[in-house]
């Protein structure tokens, strides 16, 4: 264990737990072992051309989504405080509703659904809230 390691304990593996379940979900892992060893540290991905820009956009549609998560639990938390004008109210909304419909036309053109952009962290659960829930 580095001395760096040991200053971060617990959130140093959950980052490393985190990055493995993204490999995971992606499809993406270390490329098998070839005759010219790379650099120490450097590490090559198995890609497949045929789905990496699927592959791609599944991973900026997961953030995207997490983002549009949390704003909305945070206009929620300032409508509840009764911290915005009518009119705020009004525009926050719609906004939301309109990148609601986004997230769903990019999800249909890439063939995904929204459970396909909600990765599995392993032990610490699911990255975004299931469905319903």
């Amino acid at each position: 264990m580095t001395e760096c390691d040991g200053e971060r304990g617990a959130p140093a593996a959950v980052a490393e737990a985190v990055a493995a379940a993204a490999a995971r979900s992606l499809g993406t892992g270390p490329a098998p072992p070839d005759d010219h060893p790379a650099q120490a540290g450097a590490r090559r991905l198995e890609t497949d051309p045929d789905t990496v820009e699927r592959d791609l956009m599944k991973l900026v549609l997961t953030i995207v989504e997490l983002l549009r998560q949390l704003m909305e639990r945070t206009a929620l938390h300032r409508v509840d405080q009764g911290d915005l004008s009518e009119q705020q109210e009004e525009r926050i909304g719609m906004t939301l509703m309109i990148l609601n419909e986004r997230m769903t036309e990019l999800c249909d053109r890439y063939d995904l659904t929204m459970d396909d952009l909600n990765l599995d962290l392993g032990p610490l659960g699911s990255l975004l809230p299931q469905s319903g829930a």
